[in-house]
């Protein structure tokens, strides 16, 4: 028997649940809640801190990257070359499908750990230029971001 909080560490329902998140659209509460994932007739209605896509693991030795904890039924083809460390939050940020808003956060953890393959050749109180991955040095595309649909300015 499974019960609420339980539900959060099932990778089946964490599949179900996130597939379905976008931006809210529902007359109601757009405010407060600036994204929803339906089930049927009934809305969930989410806030969080950031984004709702949140990086949590490479796969596949650093070719994906898994999302919302749910191992591989929820991943993305990783894209070294598009990470963005914002210079205002010292958060890191990945595409993400158009429908979460083009952009998705990365785990603490995960971010620090990339951290050691940044290069700032503009300074450190700039965005990092450089990112070094798997033996290959990528130039970072900064201008996906500003074409990223948020919610509030990263």
């Amino acid at each position: 028997m499974k019960n609420f909080t339980s539900c959060f560490k099932d990778r089946k329902f964490l599949h179900f649940f996130f597939t379905r998140v976008k931006f809210n659209d529902f007359p109601r509460y757009t405010d407060t809640f600036p994204y929803l994932s339906p089930c049927g007739r009934e809305r969930n209605f989410i806030r969080c801190d950031d984004l709702p896509i949140v990086y949590t693991h490479t796969m596949d030795d650093g070719m994906k990257l898994s999302f919302n904890h749910a191992g591989d039924l929820l991943t993305v083809p990783f894209q070294p070359d598009k990470i963005f460390m914002s210079p205002a939050s010292g958060r890191v940020y990945h595409p993400a499908a158009e429908r979460y808003g083009s952009i998705g956060l990365i785990r603490s953890k995960l971010a620090i750990e990339f951290s050691k393959y940044f290069d700032f050749l503009e300074g450190e109180s700039q965005p990092p230029t450089h990112f070094t991955w798997n033996g290959q040095k990528y130039e970072l595309d900064r201008k996906w971001v500003s074409t990223a649909i948020t919610q509030k300015p990263l």
